[in-house]
């Protein structure tokens, strides 16, 4: 057809965005409707606006979902509805399905948001399991024959709306075609050429509109929950987004009866029911199968506050209010580093500053992947979701407690070279963290190196720009990444930064796989020491706590360094430095006793004179009154399917499948004496593991914000 301007737009295309036009106006508009009926905290509109902007942007996902089928189905001739029957009868059915599935959708959504102020989620699907008692709740609860009726009308009223369209569309092309093109044969080929063109114009805007932004990362469920209440993080999602994005969560669950029988045996290694507790007690009865959104059919009672400590300043904390700084480490085994011996010597200024501080020797991440780790830094529970995803990406997981928020009056500071969509940490830290400053890679001056954003070095670098200007106390946190494929080493470093190459047989008998890989490891040595003399020379540093670990370690050979265990049973994977830095407020001490990522905010909460609320399985490290004797290090292999605890000199681990069990010595080569293999420390510690393991999946959906 031509336009007044002479632009010539296909027929299909027309349609197609026609289509997506009455759909994207009819989404907007149950947005509208959700924002009138349930805006329970009396937002007004001009406050939700950034809400119903993204929210645009997740119907365009789905929209344009519709629209690619349409298009790539449209181009094949037979398959044109302009065309053939068939491709009419296509398109409509397309068009059909896709209208009562928003209607479907959203009747649903409504439903669930009224009951539960929760966007539609996949542990709905959960129902299914007691479907009787379900579907009698929800005919007892529900205007069933209304909702229906309101199914059939919504669906046929949009399938008109698309049928009015199309004969508009074949309508005006007619038309135009009537009142005189060029001739058959130039048509043709100008036809052919405006036709591709404008193929692939739709095709690149449907694929943005899918994608969601411009950039690396695709638009996430977890973008919602940058918006800064949880309200407007619902107003934003459509239950397409919200409901597709759970789906492989909706086999969350946990075992409310086990969780509460775990309880007494795990009280004196985590302090639940101690006299810091608000409320600690058992109920009288807990269900069983507590889905993802926390309410699983059979649930007789919560658990409620049975896992609260509200913790107040213990004897040898600081007086001065300290900022706190901690550098989570990108990979950073113990056994590739300085602290433990390796003859390549690749960290020696934080060997050095090991030396000078609390460094903790004995630290294992409770599972491998930087995701798993920065979660169970910042919430306190080990990340136990299955091995295919992780709960920073559970949406029925976002809403979590963290104790930074009870460094009151200190403000928030994140810094990571690349990107927080990356595995949707945007969404675990911005919803959670009050006051959150995020600094990501388009933030900084320096230049961005690979995938990962800009060096390590620049990192701390502009990091320390902002934290010098700070007048009030702060709680930073620096994330790294260089140690990590493609293991780049910026020009601008390398005169300063001197690699070095060695024999194969030297980087194996040393644990590392290349030279690039070592030196990487060793260039991340060369940051931490550019930041801490940077950062010495400014005013903040006398006065600060400086906190490093590992996100987690590598699996791989330790060789003599470590007892055959930490190589055979995967330790490596797991075991990182832990390190509290502060030459001018701490005294130096190596510690040995088993600790964890979940114990960092605990500790520097502890250090640093401040009260707060524990609900997780955090400790504070350096409570010896409450805590000595009880140390353990609880591990999760999502890849393996193994759950185990290290304690007493041994490691106990369980396959979740098989039942399949072994215990091992950690401190030594020797056979596990009988005594322990088939005593009460073996039962003890398989007993720890399952209440860890358990407890976990049950904070996971329950660690809920104030």
């Amino acid at each position: 057809m031509l336009t007044r301007s002479g632009i010539k737009i296909p027929k299909l295309v027309r349609f197609i965005f026609s289509v997506e036009i009455i759909f994207l106006l009819i989404m907007s508009l149950l947005r509208v409707l959700l924002f009138l009926f349930f805006s329970r905290q009396g937002n007004h509109f001009t406050g939700v606006l950034p809400a119903f902007i993204l929210g645009l942007r997740y119907d365009l996902r789905y929209v344009g979902i519709l629209g690619a089928l349409l298009l790539i189905t449209g181009s094949f001739p037979w398959l044109d509805p302009f065309q053939t029957v068939r491709g009419r009868k296509l398109a409509f059915f397309f068009t059909g399905l896709g209208a009562f599935l928003v209607v479907f959708f959203y009747s649903v959504d409504f439903a669930h948001y009224s009951y539960l102020s929760q966007r539609l989620s996949a542990s709905v699907l959960n129902y299914l399991v007691d479907a009787r008692i379900s579907m009698g709740m929800a005919w007892q609860t529900y205007p069933i024959f209304r909702i229906l009726l309101l199914l059939i009308a919504g669906t046929w009223v949009i399938h008109r709306l698309v049928k009015m369209t199309y004969e508009r569309v074949r309508t005006l092309h007619g038309k135009a075609e009537a009142a005189g093109l060029p001739g058959k044969r130039d048509r043709i080929v100008v036809d052919k050429r405006d036709r591709i063109a404008w193929w692939i114009v739709a095709f690149l805007l449907i694929g943005l509109s899918i994608f969601g932004r411009i950039g690396q990362y695709p638009l996430r469920w977890s973008d919602a929950f940058t918006l800064g209440s949880d309200y407007k993080a619902n107003l934003s999602l459509n239950p397409f987004q919200s409901f597709f994005s759970s789906l492989k969560f909706r086999k969350s669950v946990y075992d409310a009866e086990k969780v509460k029988a775990a309880l007494p045996l795990l009280a004196p290694y985590f302090g639940f029911g101690t006299e810091t507790a608000g409320g600690a007690g058992i109920p009288a009865a807990a269900g069983r199968g507590d889905s993802a959104s926390g309410e699983g059919a059979g649930v007789q009672g919560e658990l409620g506050n049975a896992f609260v400590r509200n913790v107040l300043p213990r004897a040898g904390a600081l007086a001065s209010r300290p900022n706190v700084v901690v550098v989570i480490c990108e990979s950073f085994s113990g056994y590739k580093s300085s602290m433990w011996g390796n003859p390549l010597n690749t960290t020696p200024f934080f060997n050095g500053m090991c030396q000078k501080g609390i460094f903790f020797d004995h630290c294992f991440t409770p599972s491998y992947g930087t995701a798993r780790g920065v979660w169970a830094l910042i919430t306190g529970i080990p990340d136990v979701e299955v091995s295919t995803t992780t709960s920073s990406r559970n949406p029925s997981a976002v809403d979590q407690h963290t104790i930074i928020n009870s460094f009151d009056g200190y403000d928030k500071f994140y810094f990571l070279g690349g990107s927080t969509s990356w595995a949707n940490i945007r969404g675990l830290l911005t919803n959670n963290i009050k006051g959150l400053h995020l600094y990501e890679q388009q933030n900084y001056s320096a230049p961005k190196i690979d995938v990962w954003g800009i060096s390590d070095k620049n990192l701390f670098l502009e990091a320390n720009k902002v934290l010098k200007q700070q007048t009030a106390p702060f709680f930073a946190v620096i994330q790294t990444a260089d140690n990590h494929r493609p293991y780049t080493i910026p020009e601008e470093d390398r005169q300063a930064f001197h690699s070095i190459n060695v024999s194969k047989d030297s980087l194996r008998q040393c644990g590392f796989e290349s030279n690039e890989e070592m030196n990487a490891f060793r260039y991340t040595d060369f940051g931490y020491q550019t930041f801490i003399e940077t950062a010495s020379k400014e005013k903040y540093f006398a006065n600060t706590i400086f906190l490093f670990i590992g996100d987690h370690g590598i699996p791989g050979d330790a060789g003599a360094m470590f007892p055959r265990a930490w190589t055979d049973q995967r330790l490596t994977a797991e075991h990182v430095p832990l390190l509290i830095y502060s030459p001018g407020l701490i005294a130096p001490q190596r510690i040995s006793n088993y600790c964890s990522q979940v114990d960092v905010l605990p500790t520097l909460a502890g250090l640093s004179n401040i009260p707060y609320r524990n609900s997780t399985l955090g400790r504070d490290l350096l409570d010896t009154a409450r805590y000595n004797g009880k140390a353990l290090s609880f591990i999760y292999d999502p890849d393996q399917g193994v759950i185990g605890v290290v304690r007493d000199g041994y490691f106990y681990r369980r396959q979740l499948k098989t039942g399949k069990e072994e215990i091992v010595s950690v401190t030594g080569n020797e056979p596990v004496p009988d005594a322990v293999a088939k005593g009460p420390l073996k039962k003890a510690l398989q007993q720890l593991s399952d209440g860890i393991y358990e407890t976990a999946k049950y904070m996971l959906l329950k660690n809920k914000k104030k």
